[in-house]
């Protein structure tokens, strides 16, 4: 197939993105606004406009909504707070399916905020996170599984989104992995998770470089990526690796599939998450793990030149894919 045919097909996919949804605040601050406080004397940081987008799983659903998924839907645990409700707004806004968030008590919506210097245009103060740093309840647990079970056959793909670095983890426990490896027998299951990669089993797993090392190092005492692929029975392993490319493991061995080289990108925050929605879409309608890396490559190529978690249309998609091939064909002959 080829990339308008990839494109076209997207349109009848159902795809599910489960896991750790968050809130990215995106805030301009007016330096000059920087006035002590008359209570504590502290300076202050003066916000002046505040943009909100869905992130962690957020950014994948996104980008495939703009890449012209069917249908796209977000299985994740909000607060009952300002947060979530932002949240379950941002993903509206872009269609994306919101019903499937649960809410409660129990935790904070998921949050990241970025000062961004409104002189500079520059993110230069430290950021302010509202994170969950305990393990969610037994109760909080049953409910996101039993969704997920409940709900899976209604998709064609799900995506998962193990973004929480703390010790305990997000919503993607080892009863929600248990219930992934089950689904992972009947459709695609591709799974981004930051720090625990070695603890999936039988579904197709997405680290970049330094992730896969990790989580190499930790199951094996030693870096073998394909004896990872083993270890996990993953169906397939990509390992994206910036603007070199990303590598395709599988049974067979290995395949290095080549980027396209950006000099100087402009935000590569997201870059792993536009990969995934345009790979994993691209493997459930080509079958093809080099395709789908191929594909993963071109979007990510979009998306890192547009600031902050961008996305990519498949006009761009269409346009920077011919641009590849022109100057394929440029070199060809030299």
């Amino acid at each position: 197939m080829n990339t308008s045919e990839i494109l076209r097909a997207f349109r009848g996919l159902r795809v599910l993105v489960a896991g750790d949804v968050c809130l990215d605040r995106w805030c301009r601050y007016d330096p000059r606004e920087g006035l002590p406080s008359r209570e504590t004397g502290l300076p202050r940081v003066g916000v002046i406009s505040t943009e909100v987008t869905a992130g962690a799983a957020g950014t994948i659903a996104n980008n495939l909504a703009a890449l012209g998924a069917g249908r796209v839907a977000v299985l994740g645990v909000v607060g009952e707070d300002g947060f979530g409700w932002e949240l379950d707004r941002a993903l509206r806004d872009r269609g994306i399916d919101a019903d499937l968030l649960i809410r409660s008590s129990e935790v904070p919506t998921f949050t990241y905020t970025k000062l961004i210097n409104n002189a500079t245009g520059e993110e230069d103060l430290p950021r302010i996170d509202f994170i969950h740093t305990r393990e969610i309840s037994r109760e909080l647990e049953s409910r996101v599984v039993e969704s997920l079970e409940r709900i899976a056959d209604d998709f064609d793909v799900v995506i998962v989104s193990d973004q929480a670095e703390t010790a305990a983890g997000g919503v993607v426990t080892a009863r929600m992995r248990e219930a992934l490896t089950t689904i992972a027998k009947k459709k695609i299951v591709w799974v981004d998770s930051r720090v625990r990669a070695e603890h999936f089993r039988g579904v197709i797993l997405k680290p970049n470089r330094d992730e896969a090392e990790a989580a190499s190092r930790r199951a094996l005492g030693r870096v073998d990526l394909p004896a990872l692929l083993a270890y996990t029975v993953a169906r397939l392993l990509f390992v994206t690796d910036g603007g070199e490319g990303a590598l395709v493991v599988d049974e067979r061995g290995q395949t290095m599939v080549a980027g396209r080289a950006i000099k100087k990108p402009v935000d590569i925050c997201g870059a792993g998450d536009s990969f995934s929605a345009g790979g994993a879409m691209t493997l459930a309608v080509t079958g093809s793990g080099i395709e789908a890396a191929r594909f993963g490559n071109l979007v990510a190529s979009i998306t890192i030149m547009k600031k902050g978690t961008g996305t990519a249309t498949p006009e761009e998609v269409s346009r920077r894919d011919a641009e590849s091939a022109e100057n394929f064909n440029e070199h060809a002959g030299d």
